[in-house]
């Protein structure tokens, strides 16, 4: 076949393949009940859009050859933006802010059910306790209104709202929203597997949250945009709830409020050094003259390991956000946000392959005017994604004020220890009952966990510490043992008497 005859054949199948998604989007439509007829036509709509540039658009979205360092101003130290200080009516900038947390995702990779942001944390306050008080303790210091969004999906909104009753007291407005429920594509037929909209057990795997990216056209959907624009709101900030550093920075938000040089930043992202354990996370780059997010799965995979190198990329996205509300209507109502497609694959429980198609949240910093990325400290990014991290946050290396958790003057260097923890320490309730108490760890460099291990109170770990129990063999630390630059190996029971 020639050139021109293969793109004909290609675009006959493409035109085949939308109009095969078309007609099925139509028949589940059709089975929504009267009272979800309207979002369910948006979100099928935003699916379909979606779906129709997955269609367009073939292999890595980025062309390597155009990727550039950001120029030198477009990111910000941020010691720079502290040193302006803080204006005296700090409130009234406050009261123009929005909290927003993503709370979409479920518990599952740490072994529970529901909403990770209802996992205990620290003190038996979970993810979602220290969110509000945080925000609480602003309102009541500076006599504010800030108030807290959450934008759940459909797998955690059921739970959520019935949590959200405890905090009927707290001095803070909290609002939900929820993202799209989009539905899953069979990877060989490309059509959805899903018949129905009903929520049945059989039919949860039909559907999807569209990852973060879906924030914008869903917080304009609900009404919420509008009415905190209605209420004078100018800025929201946006962060993964499981961000335990993700707090509400004064120095930050002044400087977007009232910027040095009199012109405002839409879009503000927090980015961190890289360090090697952070080689996957997106980072900033100049691509044809904006500032643009690229992740891993858009680079070409020759470019992978030059994409993962330290010294050419130096910082990565913390998904801290600093978002212009009235900016992102008006992309919005003009259609106007542009974000690359993540193609996610994904095997169900039965072995089928489906393919989600999703967006990130950071990846609209092209479409925003005068944006910029600020270099923050490290501890600004605290994200708890297993039970690694759960144990450097509920050790004596953090202290908590406040909702807010900041590393103790007791530690000799800001860097967090290397923790890895094996695979009997993956679930939390797991986890949990191999610690009588948690380890003192303030001068703890590197803990390695395999097998089957327990640790009995007052344990203190220092420098190097590595503890691995061979298959068949348990190894019990014995109460108020300290272990420093320590192998221990084999088997280990200490036995009450």
């Amino acid at each position: 076949m020639s050139g021109g005859g293969m793109s004909q054949f290609q675009e006959a199948i493409r035109q085949e393949l939308e109009e095969a998604m078309k007609v099925d989007l139509e028949k589940i439509l059709s089975t929504a009940p009267e009272s979800e007829l309207e979002h369910t036509k948006k979100d099928l709509g935003g699916f379909q859009k979606l779906f129709h540039r997955f269609l367009q658009e073939k292999g890595p979205s980025v062309d390597w050859g155009k990727i550039q360092r950001p120029p030198e101003d477009s990111i910000q130290p941020y010691e720079k933006i502290k040193a302006r200080g803080l204006p005296d009516n700090i409130a009234s900038v406050l009261n123009k802010l929005v909290v927003v947390k993503l709370n979409g995702g479920l518990g599952t990779s740490m072994g529970c059910k529901g909403p990770k942001s209802l996992i205990g944390v620290r003190n038996e306050n979970t993810f979602l306790d220290l969110t509000v008080k945080q925000i609480e303790h602003l309102n009541k210091t500076y006599n504010t209104d800030v108030p807290l969004v959450l934008m759940n999906s459909f797998n955690t909104d059921e739970d959520t709202k019935k949590i959200l009753q405890k905090y009927s007291h707290c001095r803070v407005k909290i609002y939900t929203f929820n993202q799209s429920r989009y539905p899953r594509v069979n990877k060989e037929s490309l059509l959805p597997i899903a018949k129905d909209l009903s929520y049945s057990v059989e039919n949860a795997e039909a559907w999807y949250p569209p990852g973060h990216g879906d924030i914008y056209a869903s917080f304009h959907n609900s009404g919420l945009l509008d009415t905190l624009l209605d209420e004078g709101k100018e800025y929201i900030f946006v962060s993964n709830i499981d961000n335990l550093g993700a707090t509400v920075d004064l120095y930050l938000l002044n400087h977007l409020m009232n910027p040095p040089n009199g012109k405002r930043c839409e879009f503000v992202m927090e980015v961190t050094d890289k360090t090697r354990a952070d080689v996957k996370g997106g980072t900033l780059t100049q691509y044809e003259g904006k500032l643009r997010l690229v992740e891993i799965a858009q680079v070409p995979k020759p470019h992978v390991d030059e994409f993962k190198s330290v010294s050419k990329f130096k910082i990565f996205n913390t998904n801290n956000l600093w978002i212009s509300l009235s900016a992102v209507k008006r992309l919005q109502e003009a259609n106007a946000i542009d974000m690359e497609i993540i193609v996610n694959p994904k095997t169900l429980d039965g072995g089928l392959n489906v393919v989600q198609l999703e967006t990130a949240v950071g990846a609209a910093i092209k479409s925003f005017e005068n944006s910029m990325g600020i270099n923050v400290p490290r501890s600004r990014f605290l994200p708890v994604k297993t039970t690694s991290d759960l144990l450097l946050v509920m050790s004596n290396l953090y202290s908590l004020n406040a909702g807010s958790l900041t590393m103790s003057e007791k530690r000799e260097f800001p860097t967090v220890p290397l923790v890895k923890l094996g695979s009997s320490f993956t679930k939390v309730q797991d986890y949990l009952k191999r610690f009588e108490s948690i380890p003192d760890m303030l001068e703890l460099d590197h803990l390695t966990v395999s097998g089957d291990v327990t640790f009995g109170k007052n344990v203190v770990l220092k420098g190097t510490v590595i503890i691995i129990a061979n298959h068949g063999d348990r190894i019990d630390i014995p109460p108020g043992a300290v272990l420093e630059n320590k192998i221990v190996s084999g088997n280990l029971r200490i036995l009450d008497h």
